[in-house]
């Protein structure tokens, strides 16, 4: 049953992966054509004619309608990637579910935290649109649950810590409110799976946003912030000192350090997946 299920997943990927060979060619070609759709309006921009301005007229529309189809092809692209991601998701969860719980080496879950943070899908909105919740610095909606798999920030308050860290959902009992998470780095805590009040369980961003075009998505500079500290897997209070300009930049975050003299650490940088508003710890 579980090779059954392993050649299924494999072959989902497989038929994702066929179609996004044909979206990329097609995005190529409808590029080439969105190209050498410019060249001759480029050439007619100083011709004041009534007769060419009526043709330029239909260059543009035919540019733009180009320009359009070439969007829609990059977008379904990017759906295949992201269905790529869950089913490769899916297939690791329900391997887990199934009794194969191996550890993660503290560097082999670093590398992992930082590939899902480069990978993170980049929002890119229509004319007009706003940013969703979940993207960027936008929370999730109040009624919004959790996917088992998904990572999401939580606060432990047990004898081996009393911290924020990064842990993966388990499960989800809507009759008690409550999450059943993993600790992403299983090293850390004996006990390893946490079962947590709603209240206490904080989504992750599930999209970047582009400083760009949604710059108020992203937390602005001096927000007082919980991000994740390098090389933990603990978020901690801390106050953004830059925000990103570019949607590849991260923010550079200073830490509250006691131990320093300033009363901060020196500024470090941490991705947009890994910062949330600031929660309170308090059980009252």
């Amino acid at each position: 049953m579980a090779f059954s299920s392993d050649a299924q997943a494999a072959q989902q990927v497989q038929d994702r992966l066929n179609a996004l060979y044909t979206l990329v060619h097609e995005v190529e070609q409808k590029r080439q054509q969105s190209e050498n759709g410019l060249i001759p309006i480029m050439k007619m921009q100083d011709e004041k004619t009534q007769h060419n301005q009526s043709k330029l007229k239909a260059l543009y529309k035919a540019a733009l309608s180009h320009a359009e189809q070439e969007e829609e092809l990059l977008r379904e692209a990017l759906e295949k990637i992201v269905e790529i991601r869950n089913i490769k998701n899916e297939r690791r969860i329900k391997s887990r579910m199934g009794g194969n719980k191996q550890m993660m080496r503290k560097t082999s879950c670093f590398s992992m935290l930082q590939n899902h943070a480069e990978t993170l899908p980049l929002y890119v909105g229509k004319p007009g649109e706003k940013p969703p919740p979940l993207c960027g610095a936008i929370p999730a909606e109040s009624n919004y649950t959790a996917k088992v798999g998904d990572m999401v920030a939580t606060f432990v308050d047990t004898a081996d810590m009393n911290d924020w860290i990064l842990a993966e959902v388990v499960s989800y009992q809507h009759s008690t409110n409550k999450y059943e998470v993993d600790d992403i780095l299983l090293e850390q805590n004996q006990k390893k799976r946490h079962t947590i009040s709603k209240k206490f369980v904080v989504p992750l961003p599930l999209m970047r946003a582009n400083p760009e075009t949604d710059p108020e998505a992203l937390f602005p500079q001096g927000t007082i912030v919980m991000a994740l500290y390098p090389g933990t897997s603990c978020l901690y209070i801390g106050v953004v000192r830059k925000a990103p300009q570019k949607h590849t930049d991260e923010y550079e975050v200073l830490f509250y350090d006691e131990n320093c003299t300033k009363g901060y650490s020196c500024p470090m940088s941490v991705a947009q997946r890994y910062i949330i508003a600031v929660k309170q710890k308090s059980k009252s």
